[in-house]
């Protein structure tokens, strides 16, 4: 699944193909993939020209003239941008057309991605967004410490959790936690003041990696054929072997979710 890395790397990509450009007409071959009125989504957007593309954890937000339109990437989604004459795959289930001749088209092999139409003005207060939280970069750790304080559930799942903080996905949570050298089924409750503050602080560390490497590749992510180098310096997740203690990296399921970690590194607390 991209994450906030990822995306943010799709935002830097496509700004450099896309900025400018007119819409001459849209075409949704899978209805499903837009939220609300297909046709209330093309007749508002068709004829405007794109301004910017700005990103909220893991949304995308495509700025034009007068309207904006959200985008969810979920499990598989990608934008790939090809000239008119290319036949259309199977799996690009949104085509873009722009007045020069090119076509941003939406590619989601599991159809689990979303595109809506918002307010330009009003997208960050409005939902989906305005029920995110904070951004590692913008966090107050005394805020994050009085949220996890409150909870019982495993520190992995309170970071998966985007309403405390948002943009960590599965990969960087694993992370995270190992460089935390934290166990990711410690109680968020069990976490000191001290520790949240930490963690904050790390969770920008990681992302901050990952963003300047253009993300992790796993699977099939990919930004208009520009790919991700940050899976070369995984360190627990998807790995074998702890790159500290040289042991065994175990893998189980922690709220639902494949969690890599060092039962030597971290040490369970809680």
């Amino acid at each position: 699944m991209p994450e906030l890395p990822e995306v943010e790397t799709v935002r830097r990509t496509l700004k450099n193909f896309i900025i400018g450009k007119e819409i001459k007409e849209i075409h949704v071959h899978y209805d499903k993939i837009v939220e609300g009125d297909t046709e209330t989504f093309i007749g508002a957007l068709t004829g405007q020209t794109i301004r910017d593309i700005d990103r909220v954890g893991k949304y995308l937000i495509f700025i034009l003239d007068n309207d904006a339109f959200i985008s969810h990437l979920r499990m598989e989604g990608k934008y790939n941008i090809v000239e008119r004459q290319q036949s259309l795959n199977k799996h690009e289930h949104v085509t873009f057309h722009f007045n020069d001749g090119t076509e941003l088209r939406y590619h989601d092999t599991r159809k689990f991605g979303r595109l809506e139409l918002a307010n330009k003005n009003n997208y960050r207060q409005d939902l989906p967004i305005g029920k995110l939280g904070p951004e590692p970069w913008e966090a107050d750790p005394k805020e994050i410490y009085t949220k996890l304080h409150k909870s019982r559930l495993p520190v992995k799942s309170l970071l998966l959790d985007q309403t405390i903080m948002t943009g960590i996905g599965n990969i960087y949570a694993n992370e995270i936690c190992f460089e935390m050298r934290m166990h990711p089924k410690t109680a968020g409750k069990r976490v000191s003041k001290k520790r949240v503050e930490e963690l904050v602080e790390v969770s920008k560390n990681v992302l901050d990696k990952a963003v300047d490497q253009g993300g992790t590749t796993i699977h099939s992510f990919d930004a208009n054929g520009v790919s991700g180098m940050f899976q070369v310096q995984l360190q627990v997740h998807v790995q074998k072997e702890c790159p500290v203690c040289s042991g065994e990296v175990t893998k189980e399921m922690v709220g639902g979710r494949g969690t890599y970690y060092c039962k030597s590194c971290q040490k369970r607390k809680g």
